[in-house]
Parts: structure tokens; C-alpha cells; sequence
């Protein structure tokens, strides 16, 4: 299961570079795309939980490390909830080749 990464730019204009244990991530955001923050964050735990389910039925456990990038996700749109803003997505690495499983 190849994991990934995937740089975002806030609202305010900072940049986090995020994990998944999944290139399901391809699934759910797109590159050079800005999503409103409550859809940014729902798309990001579905496809989080979805990459987290694939470990756990492999490996027996649920991905942790998936879990604590919804969390880190959830604590840096917080202060954006009440005014929204918009989240881009400026890359995601490794690129996700086609007819690759995710």
C-alpha cells in the first residue's frame, strides 16, 4: 500500500504538507484546486478513513498515523470555521499513475 503526501495552502496563506497511508487521496482532491474548508475537511476525512480501513484490513489495525492527520487537519481549519476561506491543493506526491490501485 503506498503511502503519500499532499501540500495544501490555508486560508491565511500558510502550507501544511499532509500524510495518507493510501493514494486514495487521488480519489478526493485534485491538484491546483481550491475547495471551500468544510468541504476540503470532509473530503480529506472520508478519503483518510477510507486509506485507514484498507490498513487496518490488512494489517489488523486501523493507520494511526491517518488518525492524527485528521486531527492536525481539523485543529488547523478551526480557526477558518466561523469565516470559511478556501483551501488549495498545490501538489501531491508521489503523482498517482493511472490503472495504479489506490
Amino acid at each position: 500500500m503506498p503511502e503519500m503526501t499532499f501540500t495544501v495552502r490555508w486560508p491565511d496563506g500558510g502550507v501544511s504538507t499532509c500524510y495518507s497511508p493510501s493514494l486514495v487521496m487521488h480519489d478526493h482532491l485534485e491538484v491546483g484546486t481550491d475547495y471551500p474548508l468544510a468541504e476540503f475537511v470532509e473530503r480529506t476525512h472520508t478519503a483518510l478513513r477510507i486509506a485507514s480501513d484498507r490498513v487496518e484490513a490488512r494489517y489488523g489495525m486501523p493507520c494511526s498515523r491517518a488518525a492524527a492527520q485528521t486531527r492536525e487537519i481539523d485543529l488547523h481549519a478551526a480557526p477558518f470555521a466561523a469565516s470559511g476561506g478556501r483551501v488549495r491543493v498545490l501538489s501531491m506526491q508521489p503523482d498517482h499513475p493511472t490503472g495504479a490501485p489506490r
